[in-house]
């Protein structure tokens, strides 16, 4: 029980979740009506309808593209994933293709760098069902719309790794110009960045948010291990990342109330329990620390996810994101925020990777720290990290 809903089956659960949040953006898109159906809610004195469909399709896809790779899925889940899957693959069209009435914006202002990122970040997460499903023709088309990203110049800080994971993407379509020189710059500066116990800034100085989460350790994680194999300073450096990695996505966990919440600080909070994106990534890539059970991890998101889509207005009439946390919450918002940018709460659904019969999914129900504590149980302390 959490608030007011009992959930039997979390991953049903999650999978309902999912559905409810990315079918409009995804059915809109692979029919050719994402620019005229979606609506644009921002509060800012510049106009972010230029930026807002790539923003929603882009974050919609790296959240979800782990769930296109499962497998060993029940047929009613099968059915629903091969369902998304071409849908995924219409909205790539649609998305990159010069005549498409939803062609989206990925060089003019800077903003289509961030987005062109994370849907470059959803076909790394999805190498068979999304790049794998691709006939030459569409691989050259997405590759076209990535490297346009590449006239946007990054600032110092979180954006860095942006230009990297879109070469990463290029890497892994099988385009020869991918830039390693900007995969290595992003990797090193972070490196000079990190600040310790598993937290990097973002660039030289440290900020109290959830940017570790939505953006730097899971795009870290995966540039390396893209680039590892064929890279001998990237292989040394992915031990370090990894670790790092599980001890951040720990200090995640115990941020989760004993209901569900969590606290709310810092910018982009209106990204919803997209803030829990390396803990989700944590258990779907093995990186989670041995103290921690998987199955307490999915209990402890479950519990997130179920405390925020309980809230009235979350959605509009037509089933859109409407901007805040908890509800419609308008004031939440920085001058960035649009409706698209609210589609980065798919960044917990990584764990929707691992079939059912993972440990995660099929291990019995069980307390997540702050309820361990909250009810006088008694268990190992914590320990911070020392690289």
């Amino acid at each position: 029980m959490v608030g007011k809903m009992e959930i039997k089956n979390h991953r049903a659960f999650w999978v309902d979740t999912l559905e409810k949040i990315a079918w409009p953006v995804l059915s809109a898109l692979s029919e050719g009506n994402l620019h005229k159906e979606m609506p644009v809610e921002f509060y800012g004195e510049r106009d972010r309808r230029p930026f807002a469909h790539l923003e929603a399709f882009g974050r919609t896809l790296c959240g979800i593209a782990p769930w296109l790779e499962a497998e060993g899925l029940t047929p009613e889940e099968e059915e629903k994933r091969a369902r998304y899957a071409a849908a995924a693959l219409r909205g790539l069209d649609g998305a990159t293709h010069p005549a498409s009435p939803d062609r989206m914006n990925f060089s003019e202002g800077g903003q289509p760098l961030v987005d062109a990122a994370f849907l470059a970040h959803g076909l790394i997460r999805a190498p068979k069902r999304l790049i794998g499903a691709m006939g030459e023709e569409l691989k050259k088309q997405v590759a076209a719309a990535l490297r346009e990203s590449r006239g946007i110049l990054p600032g110092p800080n979180n954006w860095i790794l942006f230009s990297a994971m879109v070469e990463a993407a290029l890497f892994a379509l099988g385009e020869p110009d991918a830039d390693r020189l900007r995969v290595s710059y992003a990797l090193r500066q972070f490196m000079q960045w990190y600040k310790g116990d598993g937290l990097y800034g973002d660039g030289a100085a440290f900020h109290a948010d959830y940017y570790n989460s939505f953006v730097i350790q899971p795009m870290l994680v995966d540039v390396a291990r893209t680039f590892a194999p064929q890279d001998a300073e990237i292989r040394e450096m992915l031990p370090v990342i990894e670790s790092r990695a599980s001890r951040y996505a720990a200090l995640l966990e115990r941020l989760i109330s004993p209901d569900g919440y969590y606290p709310i600080t810092g910018r982009s909070i209106c990204y919803r329990f997209g803030a829990f994106q390396m803990l989700s990534q944590a258990a779907l890539e093995r990186l989670l620390d041995p103290s921690l059970p998987p199955a307490q991890v999915r209990c402890a998101l479950t519990a997130v996810i179920a405390r925020i889509m309980q809230a009235p207005g979350n959605f509009d009439e037509n089933g859109w994101l409407r901007i805040g946390v908890y509800g419609s919450q308008p004031s939440l918002a920085e001058s960035y925020i649009c409706t698209g940018s609210l589609y980065l709460c798919c960044a917990v659904f990584p764990a929707l990777g691992l079939p059912p019969a993972d440990s995660f999914w099929s291990g019995p129900d069980m307390k997540w720290t702050a309820q361990k504590v909250s009810t006088g149980e008694d268990f190992p302390c914590d320990h911070s990290i020392a690289g």
